[in-house]
């Protein structure tokens, strides 16, 4: 079988320009209409958005791997590396590391990148030195001493291999040619640029683990650089976990045969579109949580209710009961149901279910 980097001269990637920028030229029209948009909202509101959708592209890039990142742990990291209100929570090693990194690449987009800037990125992500419960190398290229390096699925013993990627000898200046590529200004797109950078780290899966990780979060930082701006309000990671299945198929197929990337783009410009197009999710709860303090403005709160209603908007799990209530804010259980009657009373939660499932949502959402 014959991979794509086997082919000679494997770095000059094709496409059917046709096909290609018919799609690019909705996504750009897409972009054009959600950076208007963007321009419109003051600081607070762009901020409170900014730290939603890195808080969903974190968790979301995380999930695609099989990881589960505790939400209110990735929000509370964000928050507090970009100086805005935070409830300075404990936060898990694994979590500082990936956050760092998102924030690394999306606020500091157009600094160039390098191998003491991408090596960084993976000790973050591994600052234990495992992933799992497998000692790896960290903060370096891989060296297969363990042998190549291979995406595997399947029970021991039937194992299928659905890709083997470069040698280890071939790291240091095939990595070399793609970080080239990234900093070269040249008349390729930004966003077409993405999918490439994206696609040709995962065709060399230079690290022992975390490179699907790395892989978008390259793609997430040339999205800024199209942007130009260091405000996110998509999540290109959301949308990819929405369609993992057809993410790694489509992979695994470009990685196989010719250097037409054409269906790899069309694939990537497509579920950009979507995730852009998708982004009013993330405007709307921002918008609602504004409208809503500016309409509760003469009304009276207490620090817990503010803390609690403040959640409610951004990242709640689960239903809220009065137990959750008293465990968040450290109180008696007495003092959470004083203080959910207090805004039952005032018309901000309504009380759902009965007994054991009694549970409150705000009074303007869906039950």
């Amino acid at each position: 079988m014959k991979y794509i980097y086997q082919n000679t001269d494997w770095h000059n990637f094709c496409w059917c320009g046709e096909k290609v920028l018919k799609l690019l030229s909705e996504v750009k029209l897409a972009q054009g209409f959600l950076l208007g948009k963007m321009n419109s909202l003051g600081f607070e509101i762009k901020s409170n958005a900014l730290v939603n959708v890195l808080t969903e592209n974190i968790l979301k890039s995380s999930e695609i791997e099989g990881e589960i990142l505790n939400p209110e742990q990735v929000r509370s990291s964000i928050a507090k590396r970009l100086g805005l209100e935070t409830n300075n929570i404990f936060t898990e090693r694994n979590i500082e590391g990936v956050v760092e990194m998102m924030i690394d690449a999306t606020q500091n987009y157009d600094k160039p990148i390098n191998k003491d800037r991408l090596c960084g990125w993976h000790a973050a992500l591994f600052p234990t030195g495992y992933s799992g419960m497998h000692k790896i190398k960290i903060g370096n290229y891989r060296d297969d001493s363990l042998g190549p390096m291979q995406v595997v699925s399947g029970s021991i013993g039937k194992e299928k291999v659905h890709y083997e990627a470069p040698s280890a000898v071939t790291l240091e200046h095939e990595m070399a040619d793609l970080i080239d590529y990234i900093n070269k200004k040249d008349d390729t797109d930004f966003l077409i640029k993405a999918g490439i950078v994206h696609l040709w780290f995962v065709i060399l899966h230079p690290f022992d683990d975390g490179n699907g990780r790395i892989a978008r979060t390259l793609a997430d930082m040339m999205l800024a650089r199209s942007d130009n701006l260091n405000f996110r309000f998509y999540s290109m990671s959301s949308q990819i976990k929405k369609v993992r299945k057809s993410y790694y198929y489509i992979l695994e197929r470009t990685q196989k045969g010719s250097l037409d990337i054409t269906n790899w783009l069309l694939w990537f410009l497509g579920n950009l579109l979507i995730s852009m197009n998708n982004s009013d999710k993330i405007f709307g709860s921002v918008l609602k949580k504004a409208e809503f303090w500016q309409q509760q403005a003469t009304i009276c709160f207490n620090e817990r209710q503010k803390k609690m209603l403040n959640k409610l908007f951004d990242v709640f799990e689960g239903n809220l009961t009065s137990t959750k209530w008293a465990k968040i804010c450290n109180c008696s259980q007495d003092t959470a149901s004083n203080d959910i009657n207090d805004l039952i009373d005032k018309k901000i939660l309504k009380k759902l279910g009965k007994a054991k499932n009694t549970h409150y949502i705000l009074k303007n959402s869906v039950s």
